[in-house]
């Protein structure tokens, strides 16, 4: 009896949680803009600048040297450009998808930044609506099997100790 109240206690925690994914996936998608947008200006900045003086954005950043300043300014944008390049590729793939295709592309939220912002703003809430109903729903099933498998485990070790040592 009280295997059955932990398991669908877990199950019950696992729902309220997957639950959560729908509105924290948009958030994340809307900090993910934000930050894209803010990359972008600062990437065209030194493109502009590059350009004006004849130069590649390759070009520039070969000439950032000769100082430690100077070469470590030029670590910083090369960082930056590859940082925008990623959140780029992120933004494309998540901008505009529904939960369900957020949830296939998960793993393009992954910026810690990004994230913690999101994380940061973000207001727990009841979802009352299908996504939220079907997150919730697979939550609740995976808690459910996943302690009931590890319950069951434990039960089967303590079986097997009590006959152990009988």
């Amino acid at each position: 009896m009280i295997l059955r109240a932990l398991t669908l206690a877990g199950g019950l925690a696992a729902g309220a949680a997957t639950s959560q994914f729908p509105e924290f996936s948009q958030q994340y998608a809307q900090r993910l803009g934000g930050a894209v947008d803010a990359l972008s200006q600062v990437v065209a900045d030194f493109d502009a600048s590059a350009a004006q003086e004849g130069l590649t954005r390759s070009a520039a950043l070969d000439q950032m040297n000769g100082t430690a300043f100077v070469e470590r300014r030029r670590k910083d944008m090369e960082r930056t450009f590859e940082r925008h390049a990623k959140l780029s590729a992120d933004l494309d793939a998540l901008q505009g998808q529904g939960p369900f295709t957020r949830a296939y592309h998960a793993a393009r939220m992954t910026d810690g930044d990004v994230a913690g912002a999101a994380w940061d703003n973000f207001q727990p809430a009841l979802p009352l609506n299908f996504a939220g109903a079907v997150f919730a729903g697979v939550g609740f099933l995976a808690g459910m099997i996943g302690l009931g498998a590890v319950l069951a485990v434990l039960r089967w070790l303590l079986r097997f100790m009590r006959r152990t040592h009988a």
